[in-house]
This record gives C-alpha cells, sequence and structure tokens, in this order.
C-alpha cells in the first residue's frame, strides 16, 4: 500500500477537508511548531471522540501511541492525519479487547466537525471513507510492524497512589485531589509524543510528584526520597524532564486556542 492510499479520494474528502480547515493557520511560524500543533489539536481530536464512543482509558492511550509511533516513522504531510486518528482509534479498540464500529467512529468524526448534524448516509461517501479508514488501519500495522501492544503507566500510578496515600495525613489527603489531578496529567501526556518518549514509570511517578506539590501536600522523610522508594531507577532530572515537557504540552493547548 502506497502513501496515496491513505489519502481519501475527492468524493470522501468532506468531513476531512473541513478537518483541514479547521487547522489551517496563516500565522508566520516554523513547520516544526506547525506540526507539533496539528499532533496536539488530533490528539486531542482522539481524546473527545473516545469519550463520546464510550471508550476507556487505556484505549484511549493506545490510540495516542499509536499516532504518535506511526508519525514518528512517517512525514505528517503524506498522509490525512484525522484519518490515521480515526483508523488509530479502530485499531486500538481491537488491542484493547474494546470493539468500535467503523461507522460509530465516522458518525461521531463527522459530529466532531459538524456540531448537531445528523448522522451521515451510508451511501457512496461513506463507505469510500469506511474503506479508507480500513485500509489506513492496515497502513499503520505495517509501518509499526505490528507492535500494537503497549505498556502505559496506567497501572503504575494507581500502584503509586495507593502507596503514597498510606504515607499522608488522611485528612490532607481528603481536603486534595491528588489522585484527580495525577489521572488528569497523566491524561494531558498523551497530547504529545512525550508518552513514547518516557518510560511508563517515570511519566506515573512524575504525575504524581507534581500533583503532590501543586496541592503543597507532605510525605514523610526517610533516608530516600518516597519517589526512589517506589522507583529505584528515576532520578529528579528524569521527573524533571516528564514535568518539562507536559508544561510545554500546556503551553501548547494556550496557543492552540
Amino acid at each position: 500500500m502506497e502513501g496515496s492510499s491513505s489519502r481519501p479520494t475527492s468524493n470522501q474528502a468532506g468531513l476531512l477537508a473541513h478537518a483541514s480547515r479547521r487547522d489551517s493557520s496563516q500565522d508566520a511560524e516554523t513547520e516544526s511548531g506547525r506540526d507539533t500543533k496539528m499532533h496536539f489539536r488530533v490528539c486531542r481530536f482522539i481524546m473527545e471522540i473516545g469519550v463520546k464512543l464510550g471508550m476507556r482509558s487505556v484505549p484511549v492511550a493506545t490510540a495516542c501511541v499509536l499516532y504518535h509511533n506511526f508519525f514518528q516513522r512517517v512525514n505528517i504531510h503524506a498522509y490525512e492525519p484525522y484519518l490515521v486518528a480515526m483508523s488509530c482509534v479502530y485499531l486500538a479498540g481491537k488491542v484493547e479487547e474494546q470493539h468500535i464500529r467503523t461507522r460509530d467512529i465516522i458518525n461521531v468524526s463527522h459530529r466532531y466537525f459538524n456540531s448537531g448534524s445528523a448522522p451521515l448516509e451510508c451511501d457512496k461517501e461513506f463507505w469510500d471513507l469506511r474503506d479508507s479508514v480500513v485500509q489506513c488501519e492496515l497502513l499503520i500495522l505495517r509501518q509499526l510492524n505490528f507492535h500494537v501492544s503497549f505498556e502505559h503507566p496506567h497501572k503504575y500510578l494507581l500502584h503509586y497512589l495507593l502507596s503514597v496515600r498510606s504515607l499522608v495525613n488522611r485528612h490532607a489527603w481528603s481536603r486534595s485531589p491528588v489522585a484527580e489531578t495525577s489521572w488528569a496529567l497523566l491524561r494531558d501526556c498523551y497530547h504529545g509524543a512525550m508518552c513514547i518518549r518516557h518510560t511508563p514509570q517515570h511519566i506515573a511517578i512524575a504525575t504524581l510528584y507534581l500533583a503532590l506539590n501543586s496541592y503543597a501536600v507532605e510525605l514523610t522523610v526517610g533516608e530516600k526520597e518516597w519517589w526512589q522508594v517506589l522507583c529505584e531507577d528515576v532520578t529528579k532530572a528524569d521527573i524533571d524532564a516528564v514535568i518539562s515537557d507536559l508544561l510545554q504540552l500546556y503551553d501548547m493547548e494556550a496557543k492552540c486556542i
């Protein structure tokens, strides 16, 4: 399958053309900056349609990782990012055993770009777009050499939260939404390629570290820092690197509004 096969024909392009117009920018910025903004917007699209499709957090995270891994290997200008995103959602549902119908993905995506519109008719345009989603899924599998199963930070963050909770005064813990903030920070990590640049354990530690510091929650200090006890190979530099990347994503979010 060549690159052109993953682009919709002129008869299919209505939905995706709307997406392209939505993300066009007239300001003068570097090509790298435009690409980063595009990836941020597309991952936000993945997350929003994932919620509307009733997907669990891990399948949505897998879809984002598939997307980032794919575009680490190919030029973003060779493929339609939103079509790739739709295929990543479809593939992630299979990988994580939460199968999502292509029709639902297409209709939810259509509503995302055309708020309040009716579902697409099952006409030639719909079936052509469905075929493009399926063909693009095969392209993604080939580009990733069928390596589509990933380890996510979620299980580590859950373990770390349970461990840290036992070290914190229960009144202080109940007053501070550390757990909710940690999960929100973790979700935000998937907007950028940092989710594949750092190890799952380091991301989990860093999001918990940032949440604890945001609410000034203090832990009992021993011979080692709490994060060294939970993850032996993590360093303060690793934590700072994850937090720095995350803060850059928040800066990117402000620019994408």
